[in-house]
């Protein structure tokens, strides 16, 4: 028998011994009803308070029986639920509940989707930290692990859709797909990204042909750890030859036809106290390393400060090539206004991820301010905020000089000619219309700030 219903049992006998009693003190004693409970009460208690009249001889004996019968079944009640309250705080169902609660009230923690050598790595380097994560993993031994580390886990698929929403993926800030199979951290990461579209998305990848279709599928970046390791293993014995030949400098970058060689920094070179940046371009060539006091200090910033004595490794290069290091390619500058938070946080990781520089506005009166301080190369602009609406953002930055440049981007989700008329009066250069692929205004962009030969046909 269950503790369920033990317990059942037990209040059922003493409730009808509680009966039987009230009954046997009316009929034997000719007691009222009230005296007749109180009696009875007091007796299965064992309370003692005394007899409300003398009893005769067939009340005495009737409350021996009372007493015998009415004191076991409140024992066997006390005894029912101290079982219960025992079996449930024993129980793995309660220790799974709690965690499911604590689980629940989580926010902007990390998920981690197997608990193998690199996620069991992730997970302790998490809770040193100090890192809100919850570990999703289907192994019953790793789940027992898990248990003993005190870490919050879940048992089950982490491709399962049902699985993730358990684990707070609403709420979660970031993602990590470390399963050891390529299908199922693709089918993770397919999953995670319909459930979160904003969510930052790490992926494990064991194969270079399976990284562009998890790349595809969601994931904002892939870490392969056995190309990891090749690589530390190979930068060890880079960093051997170095020390055994401090005049080799081993380049990938190095370009053919070019030529690397030792400048010193002196008072009639006039370098001192200039960046490297500046060194470069007066030497026309990349400084891949300082020797500054017996030390190397290799690939340093350009901002680095130059000292007398100190020597460069300089790269001499062609002057296509100089060009194309002194002058790099700036990411283009976009300002997106919008009061909607999700928002401008999955267009912000799109647009990134496209290789745009994102600025981001909750408002109207914000955005005008930032386009003309930022002069952005394209703004995006939802037609409805909080304080003016899309088409005033629109007039405003076209009626200044300072906006003049800038490409408008209205976005809206009323498709009526009227609207795009509006919105071509007010000066916006496209309307784009709103829709469920979120990567479609990304593409859009992209394509119309491209030069005129390499557009796309829309």
């Amino acid at each position: 028998m269950d503790s369920r219903r033990k317990i059942i049992l037990s209040l059922c006998l003493t409730l009808f011994f509680l009966f039987v009693g009230t009954a046997g003190y009316v009929v034997i004693e000719h007691y009222t009803p009230l005296e007749a409970i109180y009696m009875a009460v007091i007796t299965i208690t064992t309370v003692g308070y005394g007899e409300i009249h003398t009893l005769s001889e067939a009340g005495r004996v009737f409350t021996m029986f009372l007493l015998l019968f009415g004191v076991g079944s409140l024992a066997f009640a006390a005894h029912s639920f101290t079982e219960s309250m025992l079996e449930r705080a024993s129980s793995p169902a309660r220790g799974k509940r709690i965690m499911e609660k604590k689980i629940s009230r989580l926010e902007n923690h990390t998920i981690i989707c197997g608990h193998g050598r690199v996620g069991g790595a992730a997970a302790a380097h998490l809770a040193e930290a100090g890192k809100d994560f919850v570990v999703l993993e289907s192994s019953k031994e790793q789940c027992a692990l898990l248990q003993e580390q005190g870490f919050l886990y879940l048992t089950g698929d982490a491709t399962c859709e049902k699985t993730l929403t358990s684990a707070g993926i609403k709420t979660a800030g970031s993602l990590l797909a470390l399963l050891n199979s390529d299908p199922d951290n693709l089918f993770t990461v397919l999953t995670a990204r319909e459930l979160n579209p904003t969510l930052h998305i790490v992926a494990r990848s064991e194969s270079a042909s399976a990284e562009s279709k998890i790349l595809r599928a969601g994931a904002d970046s892939i870490i392969s750890p056995y190309a990891s390791a090749g690589r530390r293993v190979a930068g060890k014995i880079m960093a051997r030859a170095r020390k055994r030949h401090p005049g080799i400098i081993v380049s990938e970058t190095a370009l053919p036809g070019s030529q690397s060689k030792w400048v010193s920094v002196n008072e009639e070179s006039g370098l001192a106290e200039h960046a490297v940046q500046a060194a470069s371009l007066f030497l026309e060539g990349q400084v891949l390393g300082i020797r500054r006091d017996g030390k190397d200090i290799l690939a340093p910033t350009p901002d680095t400060q130059l000292m007398l004595g100190d020597k460069l490794l300089v790269l001499s290069l062609a002057t296509s090539a100089v060009e194309e290091i002194s002058s790099p390619e700036q990411p283009q500058k976009i300002v997106l206004v919008d009061d909607n938070p999700v928002i401008r946080r999955l267009y912000t990781r799109l647009f990134q991820k496209a290789g745009f520089n994102i600025i981001t506005s909750s408002t109207g009166r914000e955005g005008c301010d930032m386009i003309f301080r930022e002069q952005p190369a394209a703004a995006v602009i939802d037609y409805h905020l909080g304080d003016i609406s899309g088409l005033e953002v629109c007039e405003v930055v076209r009626e200044n000089e300072a906006g003049q440049g800038v490409k408008l981007f209205l976005f809206t989700a009323d498709d009526r000619p009227e609207v795009h008329e509006k919105a071509m009066a007010a000066g916006a250069d496209v309307v784009v219309l709103k829709s469920s692929d979120a990567a479609e205004i990304v593409n859009l962009v992209r394509s119309e700030l491209a030069p005129d030969g390499s557009k796309k046909e829309k």
